[in-house]
């Protein structure tokens, strides 16, 4: 099994390199989906969903989530036959890493866990995430900040800073593509 983690502030462009390796055939787990599926449960804003999460359960517990689906997927999938090469059941991307502590988790779990993080400046991603209109997207600069300085108490800071590759995100999608397919495909 091969398991991948991408991480970068909202806007920065993780949902690009999940296309990416979507598009090789590997599985992408979101850790936002985890937060939003609760939140829709708790009828309540995923922000403090986050937060709340964390306070209940400890700091662990959406990689602890993720590792459960993909230990689950990888049940309901398992193939019988060749176990020298790696079969598409067996490739995933962890979308979302927000704490070291998760990093943490995924590399107890998957043997050879990588980390690729994905920046682009505070304007530029604010400029994205009006244009993508996300039902917890910031509609205003100053909720934006707010969102970035949720995400820092997290530790997503010291994710980026440690992160196996980091890809600067102020370019083409194309470029940003095309790097992410070369540093997935070398990793798988």
């Amino acid at each position: 099994m091969k398991v991948i983690g991408v991480t970068g502030m909202p806007g920065s462009g993780k949902s690009a390199v999940s296309s990416v390796a979507e598009s090789l055939g590997m599985k992408v787990v979101r850790m936002g989906d985890i937060i939003r599926d609760e939140a829709r449960q708790r009828n309540e804003d995923p922000g403090k969903v986050a937060v709340q999460l964390r306070e209940e359960y400890g700091k662990f517990v959406v990689a602890k989530r993720c590792v459960d689906i993909i230990n689950k997927y990888k049940e309901d999938t398992s193939v019988v036959g060749d176990k020298s090469q790696l079969n598409k059941s067996e490739l995933f991307l962890i979308e979302g890493i927000r704490s070291p502590w998760e990093v943490q988790i995924f590399r107890d779990n998957f043997p050879g866990f990588k980390v690729i993080a994905v920046h682009s400046k505070p304007e530029t991603r604010f400029l994205r995430l009006k244009k993508r209109r996300r039902s917890d997207d910031s509609k205003k600069s100053e909720e934006s900040r707010k969102r970035d300085q949720r995400e820092l108490k997290f530790g997503i800071g010291e994710v980026i800073a440690n992160s196996d590759y980091i890809l600067v995100n102020e370019g083409s999608l194309k470029k940003l593509k095309n790097i992410s397919r070369r540093i997935i495909k070398n990793e798988l």
